[in-house]
Parts: structure tokens; sequence; C-alpha cells
């Protein structure tokens, strides 16, 4: 009898189809990833690699420091001109009071003359007013003597011939005549007495407005004097002098500064910090620094906030002792003091940075290079704070990405 054969359901050739379809498949696939991860080639000896740690985190940044006297005075002129003499030299030591140049303001000057000769004249009118209440005082003082003399012999004339009349020895009509004298006077003296009175207040007031006007008036002429004696500039106290650089003929404007005078009684450090530390630099905070192989504490006096180029402006002050032989201009690198120190994962300091703003970062593993997330903390100036996304012993690319930052992954070349 005939045997029914099975038809094979996969033959050798449906085997290789099939085989040589998920080949395709798994190729088209690969070029497909290969396109959405674009790489790049870098030699290894461009690359800067650093590997994850796990130490002591120092929060510390060192800073750039100038010195600086720790109190320095403005030298400026009250009233603008040009330059017409120069007498100190810029870096000369001053006493208060030295002259250091002379200005000219032919406007300012005439001004001035012309204040002085009207204040003048004033002040000469005033005095003469007052001389004349002087003399109006001195007449009615003279009225009032004459009035009591004429009044004294009324009043004599008037008692002799009371007792005449009562006696009979003269006529009522003389007796009448001395009573009108003696009466007139009595009220010439009361008149002359009140109008006195009255004088005396007038004048007393009149003598307080005038020496008060003068009082103001000579004031406004000191004033005039010193602008004018002003124009030469000095000292206003003993110091070094500095920035400060006069030509003649340069021309200054009212109050513009000149140079300034470094009170010799100490200096401080000026520095400027990355705005990266903004938020986290503050008054009071510790320092120190080394000068002439020898450590000096420091601390922060005052924090300017105003960033500029990047940078904002701190100045520090010597606790204790200061280093001698301190010079203005001097560099010193300071070591600024953030927070105590915590053990953390630390990854060297790298352009990298610059790059990504540390939000993500290549990570090396056989020879490749991948983008990973990573969040960093805070940074001193050897390492960067890892908070997530990497674990010890990790390889990093440090150096700069700005050449292959639009790419997945980066195959390194031996």
């Amino acid at each position: 009898m005939d045997k029914i054969i099975k038809k094979k359901r996969f033959n050798s050739k449906t085997i290789l189809l099939m085989v040589g379809a998920v080949l395709f498949v798994v190729l088209v696939a690969y070029g497909y990833k290969l396109s959405l991860n674009r790489v790049y080639s870098a030699a290894a000896d461009k690359l800067s690699l650093s590997k994850v740690i796990h130490g002591d985190f120092e929060d510390v940044v060192l800073l750039n420091a100038s010195v600086v006297p720790l109190t320095s005075v403005i030298v400026s002129s009250p009233e603008g001109g040009t330059v017409a003499e120069i007498f100190t030299e810029n870096g000369a030591s001053v006493e208060k009071g030295t002259p250091l140049l002379r200005i000219v303001n032919p406007n300012a000057l005439s001004s001035y003359t012309s204040s002085e000769t009207s204040i003048t004249e004033q002040i000469n009118q005033l005095r003469k007013l007052r001389l004349d209440l002087e003399q109006n005082q001195r007449v009615m003082s003279q009225d009032m003597m004459e009035i009591e003399n004429s009044l004294r012999t009324a009043t004599r004339k008037y008692k002799i011939d009371s007792t005449l009349y009562t006696k009979k020895v003269i006529t009522l009509q003389e007796f009448n005549t001395s009573n009108q004298d003696y009466e007139y006077f009595q009220g010439r003296k009361k008149i002359l007495k009140e109008a006195i009175k009255q004088e005396n207040q007038s004048r007393m007031m009149q003598l307080q407005q005038i020496d008060f006007s003068i009082t103001r008036m000579n004031a406004s002429l000191e004033t005039i004097g010193q602008n004018i004696a002003n124009m030469t500039i000095k000292a206003p106290v003993a110091g070094r002098l500095s920035s400060y650089d006069p030509v003649i003929g340069k021309s200054y404007g009212a109050n513009e500064m000149l140079g300034k005078i470094d009170v010799l009684q100490g200096y401080k450090l000026l520095a400027g910090v990355d705005e990266y530390y903004v938020n986290r630099v503050k008054e009071g905070q510790a320092a120190n620094c080394e000068f002439n192989g020898k450590t000096y504490q420091l601390i922060v006096k005052k924090v300017i906030p105003e960033v500029t180029a990047g940078q904002f402006q701190v100045e520090l002050t010597f606790e204790g002792r200061s280093p001698e032989n301190l010079r203005r201009g001097l560099s010193i690198q300071v070591k600024l003091t953030l927070s105590d120190n915590s053990r953390s994962l630390l990854l060297a300091q790298g352009q990298f940075f610059q790059s990504t703003g540390g939000s993500w970062a290549f990570i090396v593993k056989d020879g490749k290079a991948t983008k990973r997330n990573v969040k960093i903390g805070r940074k001193n100036y050897l390492y960067y704070e890892i908070l997530e996304g990497l674990q010890k012993g990790e390889e990093v690319i440090t150096s700069s990405y700005d050449q292959f930052n639009q790419y997945d992954i980066i195959e390194i070349d031996k």
C-alpha cells in the first residue's frame, strides 16, 4: 500500500528565508539606532578624563585679592577749573594741609569778587544804620537831660512862688506862670520818657537784626574767601597720595576726583568673586592667606553684590596681626571658607561645566562615552560635589565639550 508522506512545515529554503528576514530587520534596526545616536570619534590624548572619588569636600573658594589701604580719602575740588600749578607728585607722602595743586576759574573768581564787593557794601550800610541808631539814642538822652534840668528849675521856682503867693508877696498871675511852667516840663518829661522807652525797644530789635545780618554776611564773606582759597587744593588728611595724575591745562569739573590719599593705618584685601557664589558669600565668613611663608586669618568685612563682568567684590580685613611690608597693589591668593567640610562624591573641575551647565556629562565605559544626566551641588577650587547621576569609580570626560556636545556617543581612539 502506498504511505501518505506528511509534508514538512519548514524546509531548508523557508528557514533560510526567515533567517535572512530576521537579519535584515536587525540590520535595519541597528542602522536606525545609529541614525538616532550620533557618534563622534575623539583621540584619547585630546580629552581629560577624571574618576569620581569619595572624600572630604572642602567648601572653599580661591580668590585673587589686591592689597588696598584700610582707609582712603578722595581728593576733589569744590569748584571746577583748569590746572595751573602742580606742587606734589603721585606716590608722595603728605601731611594734612599740604598744597597739592592750584586750579584757576576766571568766571568763578569774578563771581566771588562781585559778591564779596556787594556784601561788603551791605555790611557798611548796616554799620552806618547802627551808628545812626546810637546817635539818635544820644540825642534823646541829651533832650531828657535838658528837660529834667528845666523841670528842676521850674519846680524850685514853683515852690518859692507858692510860698510867696501865700504871703501875698507876688500876684496870682506870677504864681500861675510858675505853675504852668512846672506842669509843662512835667508833661514834656513824661512824653519824652515814653518816647525813649519805645525808641529803646525798637532800637534793640533793629540792633539784633543788624548784628544777625552782619554775622551772616561775614560768614558769607568767609565762605567766599574759603572758596577762593580752595582753588589751591590741599591734602585733607595725612597719608600717601595715589590715583593722582593731573596735567597742566587739564580741566576738572566741580567735585570731580583728583586723586586719593591712602591713610597709612593698615591694609585690607579687595577680591573679585565669581557670580556663581553671589548667594553664598556673606559678611563675617572666615578666610586665610599666605604671605612670606606665614598664614594669616581674614574675615569678610563687606560684600558688594553688584555683578560686573561676571564678578562681584568683597572686602576682607585681617583678624589679629597683619603681615608686615604690605604695599598697595600687591596680589595675594585668599582661601575663603563657605561652610564646614563634608564627605561627598567628588569630580575634578573641568571645562565641561561651561558646556553643560553641570546638568549632564559624558561617562566613559569600554572605550566609549555616553551622555548621562547628573546633578552637581557645590564647587571649590579643585572639585565639584556630585549629588546625583554618578557612582564612585566611574570615569567622566571633564575637558571641554564644545566640539561634540551635540553628539550622543564619543568613541575614544587610543
